[in-house]
């Protein structure tokens, strides 16, 4: 059985991780910056970029003594290499190829967005290629085919800003605090989600993409209008996306042949009222539905860990040369979508 070290430090979260191949997780740390990045009201990449310099390190040495094993135990090294914060991707892939080149150990530059498309498999043994992925974080909002360990097609990106994105700027608006998702959901569990009337950009139109920006400029419009309790708004803003998500991810369904499952992964996918919903979906679909543990929805290295597996076994390595990518989409084949500052 193989045993990849994993490492992730794409945005504010700084983990290693040692995972084997029988997805076993033998260790797993991680350092989050919530205190550092909350005066600010979201993530400072400086900030960041220095805090995975300090502690990355320390958070290996301790994984290794955690699992009882050292580097020399260790098959590969997995190292994400992009899309993020790129000050932070640096950090962890130059640890990365050190270590490699140190050990004589093969490196795994695992695109970030990899390691949450197959995060789901690593929870779930029974999930097969193919399968329909609902990947929403902070900085990407998609519907992916996931036909394989490299093999993704897109079928639908946000042409604006991601629901993530858009779940943070709503909490800084509202004063609910950092990070931002968690404190909108715990907001809306004390309003009324239809006190305030919010749009649901594109549902039911024939474009398969998603779009957020209107909805977050009409969260500032109710706020400064100070006929609304924070807390109303923060639940009629979740249901809103809510809404968006299931009617493009059914649109989604209609047109993704011999899927095995409607699967949900990235920082949104913890959110209870998204996970229900699609739940619903999938269950409509006559079809499983497929969500990781909510640890495993956030950034964390066990998921780098195991795509690092993934492709390792697979035969697929990288040279020490490779170079991290702030903008890195799964499908590259993918056509531009219309609209400015692309998440693709």
């Amino acid at each position: 059985m193989a045993l990849i070290l994993g490492l992730e430090s794409s945005c504010d979260e700084t983990a290693a991780a040692l995972v084997r191949d029988d997805r076993t997780i033998l260790a797993h740390k991680l350092a989050g910056q919530e205190a550092e990045h909350a005066p600010y009201g979201g993530v400072v990449p400086e900030i960041a970029a220095r805090a995975h310099v300090e502690i990355l390190g320390p958070l290996v040495e301790a994984a290794l003594a955690e699992a009882g094993a050292t580097l020399a135990d260790v098959d590969a090294i997995a190292a994400t290499a992009g899309p993020g914060l790129i000050g932070g991707v640096m950090v962890g892939l130059v640890t990365g190829k050190a270590l490699a080149l140190a050990t004589g150990k093969p490196l795994v530059a695992v695109n970030h967005l990899e390691g949450h498309a197959l995060s789901p498999r690593l929870a779930d043994p029974e999930l097969e290629f193919p399968y329909l992925l609902l990947l929403v974080s902070g900085g990407h909002c998609q519907l992916l085919l996931v036909r394989g360990v490299g093999d993704y097609r897109r079928l639908a990106t946000t042409i604006d800003d991601a629901a993530g994105e858009a779940f943070d700027k709503t909490a800084k608006l509202l004063g609910l605090g950092f990070p931002g998702g968690p404190a909108v959901e715990r907001a809306a569990t004390k309003g009324d989600p239809k006190a305030v009337p919010l749009p649901r950009p594109l549902v039911g139109s024939a474009e398969p993409h998603f779009s957020f920006a209107g909805l977050k400029s009409a969260v500032l419009r109710a706020r400064d209008a100070g006929t609304h309790a924070p807390e109303d708004i923060a639940a009629s803003f979740q249901q809103a996306v809510v809404d968006c998500l299931i009617d493009r991810t059914k649109r989604a369904l209609a047109q993704a042949e011999g899927v095995t499952a409607l699967v949900v992964a990235g920082g949104v996918a913890a959110n209870q009222s998204v996970r229900h919903a699609l739940e619903g979906l999938a269950g409509d679909a006559g079809m499983r539905f497929v969500a990781p543990p909510l640890w495993l929805c956030t950034d964390n290295a066990a998921m780098i860990g195991w795509a690092g597996a993934e492709r390792f076994s697979a035969g697929l390595t990288d040279p020490l040369d490779i170079a991290a990518r702030a903008r890195w989409p799964l499908d590259e084949t993918a056509e531009k979508v219309r609209g400015a500052g692309v998440k693709a």
